[in-house]
């Protein structure tokens, strides 16, 4: 039988991945000086805590524990011999004597770590060696570990149900999640059902994380109790987590923030819906708009919460490794004084984009245009505007550069139509039949929906060289302007066909007057002017 003691470079050797927990001094960036303590191991079981200078206590530790390991062996491989913990003095301190082999020496700073005197703590760690010896010696007996074996076992079985219950249960939770994500309600909302679509989708993501989660919890934990259940193991179970320690903390903290974030963005999923699906939203007259409004707010909102949670992680993992932020927070202030005048653009960005958002300039599936850029509002946050053109292209534009937009969808739109009619055609005919096909394409209660007022005949708006040029105002719902137009110009002309009433082409009159031109007309011609319309 071979006991591993922890910290000891041979028994290290023997057994790789051996480092122990030491205990933090309550000093920080101690001087050489200073007394710190560690911890005296036997079986991955702390026994008792010694203590010396920063420079001594590594090469104290590790006699202590070739000491130890060499009793226990001893101890161990003797099948008749008991224990015997002996206390003697040399030089007026106290020495453990463990079989008549020499184990340590109490000394002041010692009894200063514990509060008490050398002789009071001495007794102590003789009591509590003596006790631990034999129980680790009764672990190594065969029944002990046919006990210990028959635990393992059921604890592995029950991981093992436990996991395939679970994994179970995650199988039926994804069919029924894939089920209540596909819509099935043809007359709800576009936006309400993308919203329902989005929140089903976090809610899943973040049980899906929270299964693996428990999955990693169960065998992990279960194999970790198992490792403690036997003196051969229990020391690869404490260098695992000496060795995992931070990784676990990160990979804790870094899990937590994912979650709190898809969770977060569900909450806001179902809040927006709730907005939206609310019975005063949906009867306003701007239920539209309203929807956009809501609808950009919960993209913005998703966005400002996913820095908060990040900077909420980096803060508590900076904690978790056992850094003071304080002076990090101190630190940020100043840093955050140096960017905020590198990155003034950014700054203006940031509160351009709250303004657009706030006064509702435009929102997301909105078209407009800037400048010279214009398209449908694909993408809006703090910092940027993206819009798709007509040709599909995506532009980004920086909010600083919004200076005046058009917004061509907000609250409603109109579409502007210039009809030109012949000259030579009846007027007041032709302005009837352009009434009566608008008027007609308002009763039907397809194009009904998106006529929100009575169109408008506004008459001839202009003279030109199409002909007599008359304006028509039909008033739509956001973005509907363009479908109403194609439709109201391909009646419009069916109906001019029907009426025998056709839509001129550009034209232009040449008058010639010339001398030559005239005499060689001659008696043709019975005025001095001979005009030829082209």
């Amino acid at each position: 039988m071979v006991i591993t003691i922890v910290s000891v470079p041979k028994a290290t050797a023997q057994i790789p991945l051996l480092p122990y927990l030491s205990t933090p001094s309550s000093v920080n960036n101690a001087s050489e000086n200073t007394i710190v303590s560690e911890w005296v191991y036997l079986d991955g079981r702390p026994l008792f805590q010694i203590a010396a200078s920063k420079t001594n206590i590594s090469e104290r530790l590790q006699n202590i524990q070739l000491n130890l390991q060499e009793i226990s062996q001893d101890y161990f491989l003797a099948s008749t011999q008991k224990i015997n913990v002996q206390i003697r003095r040399l030089k007026d301190l106290p020495v453990i004597y463990v079989n008549d082999k020499y184990l340590m020496t109490v000394n002041s700073d010692d009894a200063k770590l514990r509060q008490v005197d050398s002789l009071t703590l001495t007794n102590q760690i003789a009591e509590d060696l003596q006790k631990e010896l034999e129980r680790a010696k009764e672990e190594r007996q065969t029944s002990s570990l046919i006990g210990q074996g028959k635990i393992a076992g059921s604890l592995a079985l029950a991981m093992l149900v436990t996991s395939l219950l679970i994994y179970r249960y995650q199988r039926r939770f994804q069919k029924d999640d894939v089920e209540a994500v596909s819509p099935t309600n043809e007359i709800e909302q576009p936006i309400t059902t993308q919203l329902n679509q989005q929140q089903h989708q976090h809610l899943a993501e973040v049980q899906k994380r929270l299964f693996q989660l428990t999955q990693t919890g169960i065998w992990g934990g279960g194999s970790f109790v198992i490792l403690g259940l036997f003196p051969y193991t229990r020391a690869l179970q404490l260098g695992i987590l000496a060795a995992a320690q931070i990784p676990l903390k990160v990979g804790i903290v870094v899990l937590g923030t994912y979650v709190a974030i898809r969770f977060s963005y569900a909450l806001i999923d179902k809040f927006t819906t709730t907005l939206i699906s609310g019975g005063v939203l949906l009867n306003s007259e701007a239920s539209e708009r309203m929807q956009l409004r809501v609808s950009t707010f919960s993209g913005v909102t998703k966005s400002i919460t996913t820095l908060i949670w990040m900077g909420v992680g980096i803060l508590l993992t900076l904690i978790a490794l056992g850094i003071d932020i304080i002076p990090l927070l101190a630190g940020a202030g100043l840093i955050g004084v140096a960017v905020s005048l590198a990155s003034q653009n950014l700054i203006k960005d940031a509160i351009n984009g709250f303004l657009i958002i706030l006064e509702d300039q435009y929102a997301l599936g909105d078209v407009i245009n800037v400048g010279d850029v214009g398209g449908l509002v694909e993408n809006l946050n703090l910092r940027m505007t993206q819009v798709r053109d007509a040709e599909g292209r995506l532009i980004t534009i920086p909010n600083s550069e919004v200076k005046i937009v058009a917004n061509l969808s907000s609250r409603w739109s109109r579409a502007d139509l210039t009809i030109p009619v012949s000259y030579q055609a009846n007027i007041d005919e032709a302005l009837q039949l352009i009434e009566n096909v608008a008027m007609k394409m308002n009763q039907e209660p397809f194009w009904k929906r998106q006529i929100i007022e009575k169109p408008s005949i506004l008459g001839i708006d202009n003279f030109s060289d199409r002909g007599m040029m008359i304006r028509v105002w039909i008033k739509t719902q956001p973005l509907k302007q363009w479908d109403v137009a194609r439709e109201y110009r391909r009646r419009l002309k069916i109906a001019l066909d029907q009426a025998d009433i056709s839509i001129p082409v550009p034209q232009q009159a040449i008058w010639i007057n010339d001398s030559h031109q005239l005499n060689y007309q001659g008696n043709g011609a019975s005025s001095p002017e001979v005009g030829r319309h082209l």
